[in-house]
């Protein structure tokens, strides 16, 4: 028995998100700099942020108390933060050294039309014609109301 796939909004952006993703970057070589990059870019944005908070937190360190209360962050938030992203920063180290193994892998270009015609298949374009009328004749949309 199949699952049918959730519904809510977080799902179906993700959905959206994946398919995309397929349709956009259809190689294996595409999809291992798309990986590459999704996780240098993560490890960018998560290390400058870390070392703001750490700034930050010396800043309250070497001020009173009473002076360094700030009403955007304070003290523990910044310090359980810091934490989190320390431990986000490891795993993402981690990760990085397994995915240096994925570009070990190289394939030729009739396997790589392989990807590009399973990708098709598993994410077709939404806005293809032929795709948007059989989301009609099975989904009530604005454009075109369900008959009662």
């Amino acid at each position: 028995m199949t699952e049918e796939p959730c519904q809510c909004a977080d799902c179906q952006r993700f959905y959206r998100e994946h398919d995309r993703l397929i349709r956009e970057f259809p190689t294996l070589k595409q999809q291992q700099e798309l990986n590459w990059s999704s996780l240098q870019s993560f490890r960018t944005l998560c290390g400058k942020v870390t070392d703001e908070l750490q700034k930050k937190l010396s800043e309250m360190d070497s001020k009173d108390a009473e002076s360094s209360k700030d009403n955007s962050c304070n003290y523990a938030e910044i310090s359980e933060t810091l934490g989190h992203l320390e431990n986000i920063n490891a795993y993402l180290y981690s990760i990085e050294a397994l995915m240096e193994r994925i570009f070990d892998v190289n394939v030729s270009e009739k396997i790589e039309s392989k990807f590009k015609e399973i990708a098709g298949e598993i994410a077709p374009d939404p806005l293809n014609i032929d795709r948007l009328i059989l989301n009609r004749l099975f989904h009530q949309t604005p454009d075109f109301p369900d008959k009662n």
